[in-house]
């Protein structure tokens, strides 16, 4: 079988054996940064939060009135989370997450941002027809649902909420945790049973 990696593969694999070359970085550091954006930043962490407040009422009461001291509690790593704000999906009300100005995201409880999420076409159209763009992602809401936008800055990110599914009631919070997907919790998906 044939390995066919792509130009920025081999481009990045290449700046970064010159670099371990000319001694600016070491194999371990790129391990850590590895480890650290796969293993302890990422969707992970916000798919708990989510978990935890679908089967806690206390906690979600919490998370909804001040979630940057929760996810304080939780010590996440990879920062853009000093004012986090939760908005909580319904039957009727659905929330989604833009930056129109550049990409500010909580990396702690999302990680790397996706690329359509830096897209000049995504951060301009959500905002005059989110409808349109959830349903050209997917996601198909009733006309009955209102749709709010929340503009993530420097000062201010959002994380959503989103409606646990039917069907999941007998589910762990582990089990929960693992259907939570990262867009979900920026609001251009819902979280569906397996």
């Amino acid at each position: 079988m044939t390995d066919h990696a792509s130009p920025q593969s081999i481009r990045t694999e290449a700046i970064e054996s010159l670099l371990i070359e000319k001694d600016l970085l070491t194999a371990d550091a790129v391990d850590a940064v590895i480890t650290t954006y796969t293993e302890r930043v990422g969707p992970m962490n916000g798919a708990k939060l989510v978990a935890r407040a679908w089967t806690d009422p206390d906690f979600k009461a919490r998370l909804l009135t001040d979630a940057t001291s929760v996810v304080e509690e939780y010590q996440f790593e990879g920062g853009q989370v000093e004012k986090l704000i939760v908005r909580e999906c319904t039957a009727f009300d659905h929330h989604v997450v833009v930056c129109t100005l550049c990409s500010c995201y909580p990396w702690a409880v999302l990680g790397l941002p996706p690329a359509w999420y830096k897209d000049p076409a995504y951060r301009s159209r959500i905002v005059s027809e989110p409808r349109q763009v959830l349903a050209e992602m997917g996601l198909n809401l009733s006309e009955s649902t209102r749709i709010n936008v929340w503009d993530s800055s420097a000062e201010i990110r959002y994380l959503v909420l989103p409606k646990r599914p039917k069907g999941s009631e007998a589910l762990s919070e582990s089990e929960l945790a693992e259907m939570v997907t990262r867009d979900a919790m920026i609001g251009v998906a819902q979280v569906d049973l397996p």
